[in-house]
């Protein structure tokens, strides 16, 4: 019996929908964004944006580790800080994939896979990438896709979106789902036209130049991937299927970088920690530490303490913490003042089950880095472990404060309030992470369930019956949509 195709958890849903679609033809769309606006307004993009991040954050590809992701949004918003139409807000995410990949969604959601930041020989040709990326967004490219349909109903443009996600995350797996040659052609229209790609390519390049990285990197990222393609067949690069690469943009791209001044931009070192930290979750326990055992003894590294780093990672998924905590002590002896590695003692103190000097580490490098939320999110999971559940609230409401949409410290607080056996307020932080999460049927079902409970204070039940009627007419007007 054949086979049946797999088919993306983002794709499921709306896959009848998708197939219904009609062809769409790069002539037919507007020349400029703000005419696609008529037809796919910022607020439309806003809420299936969010949508979309609910599916994606469901995804199982998703990987949600704090510190990779962190440096992700970091580096994308020092791109978006130079770009001439930096308004918009963005989301940048991680996918578990070793292909070498990168796409743009509606709402200004940018996913990587971590296959394209361990194949970039440098920041500058990532960063390239990431900004190309932008462009697309700040051009309102998938608007514009999006308004060349000759309806506008909302389950069109969630299908077009999603379609977009499952085939930039794995077109091989979107095309097994994508079967009937009507929906084959709604495929093809995902991938950005020349003129587009043109477009990302100057704007990106702007935005590497300003951003005081090496504007040589895009297109020497693109020139290897152009080489590569030409020993595969009909399995190219996830990147190259959905961004059409020309000679044309390539020399383009070299153009350009012939008239600017050479200076060599070293990566910084949290790019090297971040691919070192992918790297130690490759493979299982036992071969991770192997390999980060002989990149460092065969010198097969750009940089040694990022080699060190990942070994230490590798040192605790392999659960020896001796000599895990052997390095961390190296490490403090460098004096090197990095938030990266300034959350390694106190995770390394976690893991062995050392709950009260993971709260003291945890505490001191939260002192040193205040702005780096990974350490705040360490700090609190430390303080929970070490049933300390009153200070781990007090801190998580401090945190709350200056990031109350942080889907992360809304779980954290979810688990305070339920140690301390505040059963509506638990529920009501789950709830908010829900939400955030784009969930709207789970963060109303958290609520209730809190209500129900009804053992808070009336200010507080007052509170959260707001909070479900708002909820409710939010999920009410997407089914409607």
């Amino acid at each position: 019996m054949p086979h049946s195709p797999v088919i993306p958890l983002m794709l499921r849903p709306l896959l009848a929908l998708l197939l219904a679609l009609q062809p769409v033809h790069a002539s037919d769309l507007p020349d400029l964004g703000e005419v696609s606006r008529q037809y796919f307004s910022d607020q439309d993009e806003a809420a299936l944006g969010q949508a979309i991040l609910h599916d994606v954050y469901a995804d199982p590809r998703y990987l949600d580790d704090p510190e990779t992701e962190t440096y992700l949004n970091q580096l994308g918003y020092k791109l978006v800080s130079v770009s001439t139409r930096n308004h918009r807000e963005f989301t940048f995410f991680v996918v578990d994939d070793p292909s070498i990949n990168a796409f743009a969604l509606p709402g200004g959601n940018i996913g990587v896979h971590t296959g394209l930041l361990l194949a970039a020989q440098s920041e500058s040709e990532f960063a390239g990438v990431i900004a190309h990326e932008i462009a697309h967004v700040t051009q309102d490219h998938i608007a514009r896709m999006v308004a060349a349909q000759s309806q506008s109903y909302w389950p069109t443009m969630a299908a077009l979106a999603l379609a977009l996600l499952a085939s930039r995350s794995n077109p091989n797996l979107a095309g097994a789902a994508i079967a009937t040659t009507q929906a084959y052609s709604v495929q093809n229209q995902l991938n950005f036209s020349r003129d587009f790609e043109r477009e990302a390519d100057r704007l990106g390049y702007d935005m590497l130049s300003q951003a005081s990285f090496d504007p040589r990197g895009m297109s020497g990222f693109f020139n290897r991937l152009q080489r590569a393609n030409r020993f595969y067949d009909s399995s190219a690069p996830a990147y190259l299927r959905t961004h059409p690469l020309t000679s044309e943009r390539i020399s383009d791209m070299e153009a350009r970088s012939e008239s600017t001044p050479y200076h060599q931009v070293p990566d910084s070192l949290d790019f090297q920690l971040v691919r070192a930290r992918l790297r130690s979750r490759e493979d299982n326990a036992t071969d991770a530490l192997q390999a980060a055992r002989a990149a460092l003894k065969d010198g097969r590294y750009s940089s040694e303490t990022a080699a060190r780093y990942g070994l230490a990672l590798a040192l605790l998924r392999a659960r020896q913490f001796d000599e895990a905590e052997t390095l961390v002590q190296s490490f403090a002896a460098t004096g090197k003042d990095n938030a990266l590695l300034a959350s390694l003692p106190g995770q390394v103190a976690l893991t062995a089950g050392k709950t009260g000097l993971a709260v003291q580490r945890y505490q001191s490098a939260v002192q040193a880095h205040p702005g780096y939320r990974p350490l705040q999110y360490g700090l609190i999971a430390s303080l929970l472990a070490a049933r300390q559940p009153d200070d781990a609230l007090g801190q998580v409401n401090k945190s709350l404060d200056l990031y109350p949409g942080d889907r992360r410290l809304w779980r954290l607080a979810a688990q305070a309030h339920a140690r301390l056996g505040h059963k509506l307020l638990s529920h009501r932080a789950q709830a908010e992470a829900e939400a955030l999460a784009g969930n709207l049927v789970a963060a109303i079902e958290q609520i209730e369930l809190g209500i129900r409970a009804a053992d808070g204070s009336f200010y507080d039940l007052s509170s959260a019956e707001a909070r479900r009627r708002e909820w409710q007419a939010l999920e009410k007007a997407q089914r409607k949509s």
